[in-house]
């Protein structure tokens, strides 16, 4: 196990700035349609996991009081569990029904409270047994592993009931690291699943990262809005924390507060990619927790606790 405070990891190798990428490889793909509204509708998803209605409330339709997964509230949905703020961690979210579109959908939210999560970014390392050598954020995985058994006997519940379904797990924020351990576990079990994450930071090691970007059992979609500062973190330092992101990146060039098209997403093949700007890890495809009116004085004062 490593255990490093974040000061250090951070002048380590020069990394005096959360903004630090290594090169990156942009693909001639372009994003087709199909695959533009599926970011869109998952993102809207993972939005509706910051509204307290979403998980208090099992057996209900998924809403968002803030008006912003209008393409899920259109859908017919109802939830076969809902969770909140678990006991050792915060781990919150749902998982729901969508019989439009043919989907068993499992989201998780971002932190409630993010000096929880400062006090996670003592970077802890722990083996997992999903794939040889992975090894994966200690913090991200006990969120995981608290929802875990309700989560699994939701979806294969729903499975038994709706056996052509697609199962998807999403979510922003730290939502998108436990979607990503998530996945890896439900494909461990033979659950073939769709993994869409949206402003993530990384979970695990190389290992861990390519294990997630070549499975056969479901695919992965990492989105990044231009330069959010939480994909950089945890920062990568070979050896001692070799940090390494799912891949492709889908990466959204638009500024803040401005409409995504399919030609404003580029597709990366090795992208790290980020900055230091808060703004941008708050709006997606829309303002993404906008039912959590207080996130984006959670994710300042993070990001000052490691400045």
């Amino acid at each position: 196990m490593v255990f490093v405070r974040p000061a250090a990891l951070l002048a380590l190798g020069g990394l005096s700035g959360l903004g630090w990428a290594a090169p990156v490889e942009v693909r001639d793909d372009t994003v087709s349609t199909e695959i533009f509204d599926k970011l869109s509708l998952f993102e809207q998803y993972a939005a509706a996991a910051y509204c307290k209605s979403n998980s208090n409330s099992t057996g209900t339709k998924v809403t968002c009081d803030e008006q912003n997964c209008g393409s899920v509230e259109a859908a017919d949905t109802n939830t076969l569990t809902e969770f909140e703020n678990s006991s050792e961690t915060d781990a919150t979210g749902f998982v729901t029904t969508d019989t439009t579109n043919k989907l068993i959908v499992i989201a998780f939210r971002g932190s409630k409270s993010i000096d929880n999560w400062t006090a996670n970014l003592d970077f802890q390392m722990e083996d997992v047994t999903f794939c040889s050598g992975c090894r994966v954020h200690s913090g991200f995985l006990e969120s995981w592993n608290e929802a875990q058994d309700g989560v699994i006997k939701a979806v294969q519940a729903a499975q038994a009931e709706y056996p052509d379904f697609k199962v998807i797990i999403t979510g922003h924020s730290l939502g998108g690291a436990m979607a990503t351990i998530g996945a890896a576990a439900l494909r461990t079990i033979d659950i073939p699943v769709d993994l869409y994450t949206y402003g993530a930071p990384k979970s695990g090691n190389d290992e861990w990262a390519t294990f997630l970007s070549g499975t056969d059992k479901g695919e992965s979609f990492r989105v990044v809005h231009k330069d959010d500062v939480v994909p950089t973190l945890p920062p990568s330092v070979p050896f001692l924390m070799p940090y390494a992101h799912v891949q492709p990146e889908y990466y959204i060039t638009t500024g803040n507060k401005v409409d995504v098209t399919p030609q404003d997403i580029q597709v990366i093949s090795d992208g790290d990619n980020g900055g230091m700007d808060i703004a941008a890890h708050l709006w997606y495809f829309n303002k993404i927790s906008a039912c959590d009116g207080l996130f984006d004085l959670k994710v300042k004062r993070m990001v000052e606790d490691l400045s």
